[in-house]
């Protein structure tokens, strides 16, 4: 996975939970996780937020995904703390919740991926100079 790949992944996710909650306030029938894709499929899911950003480049990204956790963090600071934790909105799941499985743990995620990446960059660039 490109670090592009990485920041389309979640863009993708935070969009789709501000699309959960725009379509809940408009009393709209909401499909989850996303129209045409089902809870099993979330590797096509991915598949298609890479393509949805394909165009974009890095610096675009990192500008939409910072965006994208603006409104995400606008919309929980305008529900109160019962809209959030008091009911069930999916399932078993409060709106909190799921904002935190669809938000918050893939940017966890995400972390320990870049930190992975930049390991092993560092330790590229050490044997390239070693072998210089």
């Amino acid at each position: 996975m490109s670090v592009n790949n990485l920041l389309s992944y979640l863009i993708g996710w935070g969009e789709l939970v501000l699309k959960w909650n725009r379509k809940s306030e408009e009393n709209s029938h909401i499909e989850l996780p996303e129209t045409g894709f089902k809870w099993n499929e979330l590797g096509k899911l991915a598949q298609k937020f890479y393509g949805d950003y394909a165009d974009l480049d890095f610096t675009t990204l990192c500008t939409k995904l910072n965006q994208t956790v603006f409104k995400i963090l606008d919309l929980i600071e305008q529900k109160t703390n019962y809209e959030l934790y008091g009911v069930t909105w999916y399932g078993k799941w409060t709106l909190g919740r799921m904002i935190q499985f669809n938000t918050a743990s893939p940017y966890q995620n995400a972390t320990g991926r870049i930190r992975k990446w930049k390991k092993i960059q560092k330790n590229n660039q050490q044997l390239d100079s070693v072998n210089e």
